[in-house]
């Protein structure tokens, strides 16, 4: 468990007593001396001064001013270092918005999402930002639900929103409809699409055939794969048995896109306009090949998150996972409610509702109804230098 406030300290590992020393939550020690005989004649000692002694309870110390919020993330196991990057991104949003009405506690979700939910339920944590993954969240739901502490997490399962869990995770099916869409803007009707077995896909083909549909284009062919090397050349080829196509969407992540692309040009595919979804965001080796470039990919702003990635790596000494924009928001969006949020009163849950949305390092966002963040995509395009942005993400939400 970790603390986090305004003078961004952090304890890790420590146990209660001791924590308690370090902030100095313990008065002065009285030390007896040994016992000694008295001359009858000596007047007795004056009485030794009064020492008021602090009230000590179980937990974290009395905080009356500001709310108590608990960050459930790994920071043991395979997904600590995801973890530790949100972990730290929290800490510089609390740093960055000098705010004093927060106190942000970390637990460790390595050891037990429920557990680490109990314990932040009992230290009196009034929001829950996190966990990570959606089988973590199936845990804490119904904790925090019977707590009245709403959980803002970190995954994309659209299955567990709702019913005081809301999701800030990036959603495969908005980015798939931003880049359908845009590329039916741009002409293009007959489409094809390259999705991998398993939750990703399904959701990502299911956005696919809505999406086209609902713009007037025709699927022509949709084809599946198991990420190997045979089997992503088995399903391109397949491909080129079905009608010609002009935009073909490689819906997985950069690396197999990379490998797609030059299969694409040589069996049908020389002239589709390829697209991708924000999966391609954290590749970084996209523009060396010839065969991805003009290809159009939907995805968060990037520039707000280089400047955070840049203060992240001068303050930690390492580059932050992407996820870390994630933390840093769930903060931003904690501070701008705690203006009209009395400490040690209940989360004020409607305000989450707000139509005109909220801004963040990932551009700006607001819940459905369902609980699932909606967020404003841009557009970018690979070329030989990187990638470029051809339709920009909306500012905002309008009324």
């Amino acid at each position: 468990m970790a603390e986090r406030s305004l003078a961004g300290q952090v304890r890790f590992g420590m146990a209660t007593g001791r924590l308690w020393q370090r902030l100095g939550l313990f008065g002065v020690l009285l030390l007896a001396a040994c016992g000694r005989v008295v001359p009858p004649a000596a007047p007795p000692p004056p009485p030794p001064p009064t020492v008021q002694q602090p009230d000590v309870t179980q937990g974290l110390p009395t905080d009356t001013a500001r709310h108590r919020v608990a960050l459930l993330v790994p920071m043991t196991g395979a997904n600590a270092g995801v973890g530790r990057s949100i972990s730290n991104a929290t800490t510089m949003a609390l740093l960055d918005t000098k705010t004093e009405r927060l106190r942000v506690t970390t637990y460790d979700t390595g050891k037990g999402a429920a557990i680490a939910a109990r314990q932040a339920i009992a230290e009196g944590a009034r929001l829950i930002l996190g966990p990570l993954t959606a089988d973590e969240v199936r845990a804490v739901a119904p904790l925090a639900r019977a707590a009245s502490v709403p959980v803002i997490s970190y995954s994309n399962d659209e299955s567990v929103a709702g019913n005081g869990v809301y999701l800030l995770g990036y959603s495969p099916e908005q980015s798939v409809e931003r880049v359908v869409g845009f590329a039916r803007q741009r002409g293009l009707s007959n489409f094809a699409a390259l999705v991998p077995k398993g939750v990703y896909g399904e959701r990502a083909g299911k956005a696919f055939l809505a999406k086209v549909n609902g713009v007037g284009g025709t699927v022509v062919a949709m084809e599946t794969f198991d990420r190997s090397a045979g089997s992503v050349q088995a399903a391109i080829k397949r491909l080129q048995t079905r009608s010609s196509y002009d935009a073909l969407l490689i819906a997985d992540v950069g690396r197999i896109a990379l490998q797609a692309g030059p299969l694409v040009r040589a069996n049908g595919g020389a002239s589709a306009r390829i697209l991708g979804t924000e999966l391609w965001n954290t590749e970084t080796g996209l523009s060396a090949s010839t065969a991805l470039r003009g290809a159009w990919y939907a995805s968060v702003s990037d520039g707000l998150y280089r400047t955070l990635a840049t203060k992240y790596r001068a303050s930690y000494g390492a580059a932050p996972y992407r996820l870390a924009s994630l933390g840093y928001d769930s903060v931003l969006l904690a501070v701008r409610i705690a203006a009209d949020w009395r400490p040690g009163t209940a989360f004020p849950v409607a305000r989450l509702g707000d139509p005109e949305g909220f801004a963040g390092i990932d551009g700006a966002f607001r819940f459905d109804r369902a609980g699932i963040a909606e967020r404003s995509l841009e557009v970018q395009e690979i070329n030989a230098a990187g990638a470029s942005v051809v339709d920009a993400a909306p500012r905002g939400f309008g009324k």
